[in-house]
């Protein structure tokens, strides 16, 4: 069965929800996502947003800021595009009604985060994104230009490649016509025909045993468009956030935000020592990647599974008032953070490679746009400053929406797109099979491919991956499409991009480092 729309947008995060509701002036939209529309890691985002906003900030600063963290290697020009553009996005949240807290005096209350020189973070408590998310769902349901599909898996976009071309990943000219789409509830798959496709699918954390993200974040964007010859790039860039409440078992994890130590909290290892400034003379405030690896280093040297952050020497009150969210959080988990220090590890939080997009979110397949977190635009280099995605992301699909509403009017339907082939069988004991699979796929990433790596861990995490992926593919060409097979299937392409391209560099430099490359090639500012 075939539906028809203008703009198809997979994910429903900031980056998808905005471009939604900015599209929907030119056009009928369809939303397309996973599970309910507030699903996404835009709602677990605590800290807030990052833009110049008064004195005694600027645009340089800003831009410096973003270099430094980026470790030499984002794209300049897109940084200063981005910095530029933040205010005016900003403001567009604003205008929707995203409730930024303010001081008594009528002006914003920024914060300052790891590797910010200047109190720049605008934050509604610390529940930032759940606040934009449900001002900007608001919006897209009572937009009759808007339809919303929950419960819908995107399976494959659709190329020439479902016209019986044989492309390959250098072919010119290839052209995205729409997705393959899996109804959740009534097992059916339609082919969604569009004239626009916008991946917005977010991150990749569960390719990893322990995230911040939620559970479906599993790299279904950047695993479509590689399959169809999209290019991928920066994946070996998996930023750790150094502070996550320790709670083993618990999904996903906890996240302590970076401006609490913006606020004052620091870090000390198991023995009550201020570490931090034995690895950066910012201490517990040097970016993350820096933070991240001090952390595990002081659990190795101690043997320990955490470290603390300590807040109580900070005002309760203002504890209180500022990050009611983690009070309340860990308070549940018997942490009262007035009072007792907070239990921290890093963990998987943010992927700063994807798909890689030009300075209005096109990839280099015709017709379809990456938003978000699933793309690459140069901004984060091999490193994010904290609170800079959630601006990407309104930044690029703002410039997405400019770039592609005038393209409409000269684009059509490929109605020769054949419906799916629904084929296979499945048994019982394949969901075991699926089961055990991902929990391998999770261990070798996290023993092999995390914070700290070497090229035998590498060599030895894509010979164990190349097995599950022949099984995988195997099972998925006669099964009954699922949900589970196909995100199976999913992380098991992430893994091995993100594994390929950390082989690929041969240096150690921001979020990649190797204890075989010791020696950094790039310096930071």
């Amino acid at each position: 069965m075939k539906k028809r729309t203008d703009f198809l947008v997979i994910g429903s995060g900031i980056a998808g929800l905005t471009f939604a509701i900015k599209a929907s002036r030119y056009g009928k939209v369809s939303i397309v996502t996973k599970s309910v529309l507030d699903d996404s890691s835009t709602r677990y985002a605590q800290g807030g947003i990052a833009a110049v906003f008064s004195e005694p900030d600027n645009f340089e600063k800003h831009i410096r800021d973003t270099l430094i963290a980026g470790d030499g290697i984002c794209n300049e020009d897109v940084v200063r595009l981005v910095v530029h553009e933040a205010p005016a996005r900003i403001k567009d949240l604003i205008d929707l009604g995203v409730p930024f807290d303010k001081k008594k005096d009528g002006t914003y209350d920024l914060a300052k985060e790891g590797g910010h020189t200047e109190y720049r973070i605008l934050h509604s408590k610390d529940k930032t994104g759940e606040a934009i998310e449900q001002t900007l769902i608001s919006k897209v349901r009572n937009d009759p230009n808007i339809e919303i599909y929950e419960n819908h898996f995107a399976i494959e976009i659709l190329t020439q490649h479902h016209l019986g071309v044989d492309l390959k990943k250098n072919s010119p000219g290839i052209e995205c016509y729409g997705a393959y789409v899996f109804d959740l509830a009534n097992k059916n798959v339609y082919t969604f025909l569009s004239k626009i496709t916008v991946m917005a699918t977010g991150g990749l954390g569960n390719v990893y045993q322990t995230t911040t993200n939620p559970e479906v974040a599993t790299g279904d964007g950047v695993a479509m468009v590689y399959r169809a010859k999209g290019v991928i790039e920066n994946m070996e860039f998996i930023q750790f956030h150094p502070t996550s409440l320790y709670d083993p078992g618990k999904k996903p994890s906890f996240l302590i935000t970076e401006a609490l130590r913006g606020y004052g909290a620091i870090l000390k290892n198991i023995a009550g020592e201020k570490f931090m400034n034995r690895y950066d003379s910012r201490g517990s405030l040097a970016p993350r990647d820096i933070v991240s690896r001090a952390i595990d280093n002081e659990l190795k040297i101690w043997g320990d599974e955490h470290v603390w952050l300590d807040c109580t020497h900070l005002d309760p009150e203002g504890l209180k008032s500022h990050f009611p969210n983690v009070y309340n959080h860990c308070l549940q988990r018997g942490i009262d953070i007035t009072k007792d220090m907070i239990p921290v590890v890093p963990c998987v939080h943010y992927s700063c490679g994807g798909i890689k997009v030009d300075t209005d979110g096109q990839s280099n397949i015709d017709r379809l746009y990456a938003l978000g977190e699933v793309s690459s635009t140069g901004l984060h280099g091999a490193n994010r400053l904290a609170s800079n995605s959630l601006v990407e992301a309104v930044v690029f699909s703002h410039r997405a929406v400019m770039h592609s509403y005038g393209r409409l009017k000269g684009l059509g339907f490929e109605e020769k797109i054949p419906d799916w082939d629904y084929k296979g069988t499945t048994h019982l004991e394949e969901m075991v099979l699926i089961t055990q699979s991902l929990r391998e796929v999770q261990a070798i990433m996290s023993n092999y491919v995390g914070i700290v790596r070497s090229d035998l861990r590498l060599k030895r995490a894509l010979v164990r991956l190349e097995i599950l992926y022949k099984e995988t593919e195997n099972l998925y060409k006669r099964s009954l499409v699922s949900k589970q097979i196909c995100e199976l299937r999913n992380l098991i392409n992430v893994g091995y991009l993100i594994i390929k391209m950390a082989m690929n560099r041969k240096e150690s430099i921001g979020l990649h480092y190797s204890i075989d490359y010791p020696k950094k090639t790039h310096s930071r500012l």
